[in-house]
């Protein structure tokens, strides 16, 4: 006893930062454990769904299912085919939105796709059309397709289609165009229209001819292997699009299209590091479309913006979207422009943070932080503390950083209240004037609302505990 007196004392402090300032300057041992109270006002809610008896049984259903999933991709077509679009129907990223409230370059994005249908004549044109409530809109989310930042995909666009073979579930994407002054960023300049058209015209067609003769492309097996190398499958695509393009152009070559039009596409693939988000989007939102409309389950299945709104969907509660404001990312800006130029938040593509990618895997990414800022260490640090929101680690998905551990998966609403943490994106930053095309990339979170709203369906559509029978223990 009188041995362990003689000790320095060692503090344990949680979350008591003036304390654990105090106690670290009279140089004792210290161990600072970070704690908050729940989100303010969300006690009540959070008894009510933590007694949930159907709670543990359903998270654990959803995670088996979004892991089970595969994700294959077995062909490529028009939108309109597809997904069943008729001229003058345009499907947006993000929660539902009208004109008079969309966004900049959720707008630039329409208008320049109103124009590659052939509604329009001009942009101008193709506002005014907007402003009379003649393009009909609906979120891609609604159609079993994702799109990225303003996500506008119109009749004569070709998409991916994945399908998990097991169930014959299926997800769209539309192609990437690349970065800079493109649709998907609200750029609709002649030289954006053009290169929409040779996407419809001859890349779309020649893709599906090699995705034909080569065979479905397992695309969940080259999710787990770029995560390996290097990519998180958000704003770093590198290793999978080289991947992809290894798989499709022998297949390509021979596919009877002219050799200089082979050429233009492998030019095109190789030279896009972004080509393969459109393809790790959808194969998420295949998993995660598994797992919804699970009673009882906390475990979030959708997070999307629109450039105005960010709204978050959960599996119990099923196709109900909460949402709040978006935020402005804050990151690294292109030449010429700066915080001033950038819209809020806006795209499908954190349904790759949602499955346990993007910004939840940094770990096996440390080089994103030279795109969106920060430094090695925080991408460790940002992945490390992605463990304490979600439910589960990806087995496919391993980190060498962390020891080959899966990433971080299955974002719980019930976590993110109780810690106060919220989800880590990684994006692009578009302009916030139509036509202005990409400014930056960086990071940027949910708006913390939206999960107390959605804890407090969750607690509505909560079973009380069964009550245990008399004389029972």
């Amino acid at each position: 006893m009188t041995a362990l007196l003689r000790r320095d004392p060692h503090v344990i402090t949680a979350g008591v930062g003036l304390l654990a300032d105090a106690v670290e300057s009279q140089a004792a041992r210290l161990t600072r454990v970070e704690w908050a109270p729940p989100m303010a006002g969300t006690e009540a809610d959070l008894a009510r769904v933590l007694a949930d008896p159907r709670r543990a049984g359903a998270n654990a259903q959803a995670v088996e299912r979004v892991f089970a999933a595969r994700a294959m991709l077995v062909d490529l077509m028009p939108a309109g085919r597809a997904l069943g679009l008729r001229p003058g129907e345009f499907l947006h990223a993000g929660p539902p939105i009208t004109w008079d409230r969309a966004s900049g370059p959720l707008r630039g994005a329409l208008m320049g796709a109103a124009v590659l249908e052939g509604l329009a004549e001009t942009p101008e044109a193709a506002a005014d059309a907007g402003a009379r409530g003649e393009l009909a809109l609906d979120p891609c989310h609604h159609h079993r397709a994702v799109g990225p930042m303003a996500g506008v995909i119109s009749p004569s666009m070709w998409v991916f289609v994945v399908e998990d073979e097991a169930t014959g579930r299926k997800a769209f994407c539309s192609l990437n165009e690349g970065l800079g002054t493109v649709l998907r960023y609200g750029a609709y300049s002649p030289a954006v229209i053009g290169r929409l058209r040779w996407m419809s015209s001859v890349l779309g067609p020649l893709l599906a001819a090699a995705v034909r003769a080569h065979g479905p492309v397992d695309i969940t097996a080259i999710l787990a292997q770029m995560v390996q190398m290097g990519d998180e499958a958000h704003n770093r695509n590198r290793a999978g699009t080289l991947m992809l393009l290894r798989d499709l152009l022998p297949a390509a070559v021979e596919s009877g299209f002219a050799a200089a039009q082979v050429a233009d596409a492998a030019r095109f693939v190789g030279g896009n590091d972004h080509f393969f988000l459109n393809l790790a989007m959808p194969a998420c939102k295949l998993a995660l479309d598994a797992a919804r409309d699970i009673p009882g389950s906390t475990m979030v299945v959708a997070m999307a913006r629109n450039g105005t709104d960010f709204g978050i969907q959960v599996s119990g509660t099923g196709e109900e979207w909460f949402t709040a404001p978006a935020l402005v990312p804050e990151g690294l800006y292109l030449a010429g422009f700066g915080p001033a130029d950038a819209n809020p938040d806006i795209g499908d593509s954190a349904i790759t943070e949602t499955a346990g990618l993007g910004g939840f895997a940094m770990a096996g990414a440390p080089a994103i932080v030279r795109l969106v800022g920060g430094t090695a260490g925080d991408a460790l640090a940002s992945t490390r503390r992605m463990y304490e929101i979600t439910l589960a680690e990806h087995p496919m998905f391993s980190l060498p950083a962390l020891d080959f551990r899966g990433t971080p998966a299955g974002i719980d609403t019930v976590l993110v209240v109780r810690t106060r943490i919220l989800p880590q994106i990684n994006t692009g930053m578009a302009g916030k004037v139509a036509g202005t095309g990409q400014v930056g990339a960086g990071l940027v979170t949910p708006p913390p609302e939206v999960f107390p709203a959605a804890l407090r369906a969750l607690a509505g559509a909560a079973q009380p505990p069964q009550a245990r029978p008399p004389g029972s223990r």
